[in-house]
């Protein structure tokens, strides 16, 4: 029987140019915060990135409480769209307090200052913001193909936003002023572009009764009113063994972002042209939309994600190792072509991740007969801030410790074999560990055979 439709092709538009705003708070802090912090306001990169990992360590607490009070909201609006409404407010204000530190301020003021700031965006505004908006998934529709559909737009949208971000930056903060007043600027413009789209996206859906929302067979027991502590939201996920795997691979795909992001660095000092950063980008994340484009086909021509998921990063890993093949006989052409065969063999997994999170929630529902949607989903952010604040420390910590001397002209040799490490191998050992990982996240086959014996 052919599954109902319950979204028109703008509602999955309207939906997905939510990630516009969701990165155009992500992109500007994975891709610039660093350079901004140690190049303009002369921070430490090293204790930086410490901050940045308690931040996100404490962040990552928020994310189930979140997650348990989207699950206990009853709105006109519904469960998840007044905390994706109301949530980006803070987003905007405290995005361009980041990247407003003033450079009168004292040393230790100046920590004080970034790490308040981007607590407050990271645990507080951008955790209600960003679980809202994936868990709308869930609560939108039931139809697995239109998650997909979803999950696939929004990505586009994530990745296009990112490609544009992290090629217009450097020269718009440079025709802002450049210094403290570019960035400030360009913050400022950034957040105000990203708070309209939001609100747009928060209107383009409206989320499903709990009655149709509940329409899981005649045999299915489900508790209308959820009542259960945050001690049992957390029990109820530790008992979910592919929530702990896809937690897994969001804090690992994280990770790689946050050394991938600390190209400016490579493309500066290797390569000798932070202009760069534009064109790698390009060679990722075109060809990323365009996997994802091709993602809900090739998820119904494979019966599923799992194959689809697991040979896309096969695939990745292989072309991530020909990435640090180029980057050591100094082609660029090769190193290009093979990020972006990279990026398409990652681009399924971006795309119908937000199903896979979908069908994990079905799983805790025929198992457990609790519909915790909004706290599944928890794992989006949580991966998001543990894995951005161990990569972003890390990257921060290699840093600091391999010699690197804020602007510079050349830095030490110790500093550029350290710049090929996090960029070239890290990268490539992260997706081989998401591989492995991969291979044993079958909910889709758990969740069919639970059905047949209902």
């Amino acid at each position: 029987m052919e599954e109902r439709t319950y979204l028109k092709w703008y509602n999955k538009v309207g939906y997905g140019s939510g990630d516009i705003a969701g990165n155009v708070v992500y992109a500007l802090l994975s891709s610039f915060v660093m350079i901004y912090l140690t190049d303009t306001v002369g921070l430490n990169a090293g204790i930086v990135g410490t901050l940045m990992m308690f931040s996100k360590l404490f962040d990552g607490v928020t994310d189930i409480f979140f997650g348990s009070m989207i699950d206990k909201t009853n709105s006109r609006m519904g469960k998840a769209r007044p905390w994706m409404f109301w949530g980006y407010f803070g987003c905007a204000a405290t995005l361009v307090a980041i990247f407003a530190v003033p450079v009168s301020l004292g040393e230790g003021a100046k920590y004080a200052w970034f790490f308040i700031s981007y607590t407050l965006l990271n645990a507080v505004f951008y955790t209600a913001n960003n679980i809202a908006y994936s868990a709308l998934t869930a609560l939108v529709t039931r139809n697995g193909s239109e998650r997909v559909q979803m999950g696939s737009i929004r990505f586009m949208f994530a990745f296009a936003t990112s490609l544009l971000i992290q090629t217009i930056t450097v020269n718009f903060v440079k025709s802002m002023g450049g210094g403290a007043s570019g960035w400030r600027t360009v913050a400022i413009i950034y957040a105000i572009i990203g708070l309209a789209v939001n609100s747009l996206s928060v209107l383009s859906v409206k989320e499903l009764p709990p009655e149709d929302l509940d329409e899981a067979g005649p045999k299915a027991v489900v508790e209308k009113v959820e009542k259960y502590s945050l001690g049992d939201a957390a029990k109820l996920l530790a008992a979910n063994k592919f929530y702990i795997i896809i937690c897994c691979v969001y804090i690992l795909t994280q990770i790689y972002t946050a050394t991938l992001n600390m190209g400016i660095y490579f493309m500066t000092y290797i390569l000798g042209n932070a202009s760069l950063l534009g064109v790698f980008s390009m060679a990722i994340n075109i060809p990323l939309i365009v996997g994802l484009i091709l993602t809900p086909m090739l998820v119904k021509k494979m019966k599923g994600m799992y194959k689809i998921n697991l040979a896309g990063y096969i695939l990745a890993t292989v072309a991530r190792g020909l990435v640090v093949v180029g980057g050591y006989l100094g082609s660029l052409p090769m190193m290009l072509v093979f990020s972006g065969v990279a990026a398409i063999g990652m681009s399924p997994l971006q795309g119908d991740l937000n199903a896979l999170i979908a069908s994990c929630s079905e799983y805790t529902f025929l198992t457990k007969h609790k519909r915790i949607d909004g706290t599944m989903y928890s794992c989006t952010s949580l991966g998001v801030k543990i894995g951005g604040g161990i990569g972003t420390a890390l990257a921060g910590w290699l840093l600091a410790a391999s010699g690197y001397v804020a602007n510079a002209a050349a830095q030490p040799d110790s500093c550029i074999n350290m710049l090929y490490f996090m960029y070239l191998w890290i990268p490539m050992i992260i997706n081989l560990i998401i591989a492995l990982l991969l291979s044993r996240l079958k909910v889709e086959q758990a969740n069919a055979k639970l059905e047949a014996v209902k």
